[in-house]
């Protein structure tokens, strides 16, 4: 199944070069039009800041991803064939689980190189920005399994894309762009238990680069093990929710 969406983008190379480039653009934009804009306590480039915030988004991609692919391989009649096969159920969305992180990995890298042209740097040494950049993966992991639950409970490609748009809503209420101290109460409490954020501000522990204010909820304040706790959560959940309905799915 891994091989099969390999081949799969092959034929269809618009999905690659969109994971390659749209990140970038964000950083570009995000870093020039609106960082003379964006004041960070103690100082510090906004760039710098803007960076890991963007590499958990960008793991967030695999809803919007593996949604799309799952609505459309269902409303194709795809999934249909595959039932007829002495295949496990598990090993469809898994499958694309696997190729939507090689997908995301690899997506990394342009971000990394344009990140450290902009004036990002990994201060925190070797080891943690391996676990910081594992730590994206295995969000990237948790995500597409629940996109791809996303899409078969909607079933059509066009309702999977219109519900796309929304997607891009969980990296704004969060830390991945600007800090969350200036934001209403509410607003802040809802951003800093938003797991983006946790995410968002382990990459920044991890590689060494601005830390969360002293007042941060506790999601912010210990990332590394709210992430975890975040991950193992829904990957529980989702999970067996996938493969359950991709087992009841029909037609």
């Amino acid at each position: 199944m891994l091989v099969r969406n390999v081949q799969r983008m092959r034929r269809a190379p618009g999905l690659f070069l969109i994971t390659m480039t749209m990140p970038v653009t964000l950083l570009l934009f995000f870093g020039y039009v609106f960082g003379s804009a964006v004041a960070l306590d103690g100082g510090g480039d906004y760039r710098a800041y803007l960076v890991p915030g963007l590499f958990a988004a960008t793991a967030v991609g695999g809803v919007l991803t593996s949604m799309l692919s799952s609505a459309q391989d269902h409303q194709r009649g795809v999934m249909d064939r595959f039932r007829t096969l002495p295949m496990s159920r598990f090993a469809i969305p898994a499958g694309q689980t696997a190729f939507d992180v090689l997908l995301a990995a690899a997506g990394l890298v342009p971000l990394a190189l344009c990140g450290y042209a902009v004036g990002w740097r990994i201060e925190g040494g070797a080891g943690p920005a391996a676990g910081a950049f594992a730590l994206l993966l295995l969000f990237r992991l948790v995500t597409a399994w629940f996109g791809h639950w996303l899409g078969l409970l909607l079933k059509k490609e066009e309702a999977a894309g219109q519900l796309g748009g929304a997607t891009f809503m969980l990296p704004l209420l969060s830390n991945a762009y600007v800090p969350t101290e200036g934001m209403p109460g509410w607003l802040r409490t809802a951003a800093d238990w938003n797991p983006v954020s946790a995410v968002g501000a382990a990459c920044r522990d991890l590689f060494g680069n601005a830390r969360p204010a002293a007042d941060a909820a506790w999601p912010v304040a210990h990332p590394l093990a709210a992430s975890l706790g975040w991950a193992a959560v829904l990957l529980a959940v989702f999970v067996p929710l996938t493969v359950r309905r991709y087992g009841r799915s029909a037609g």
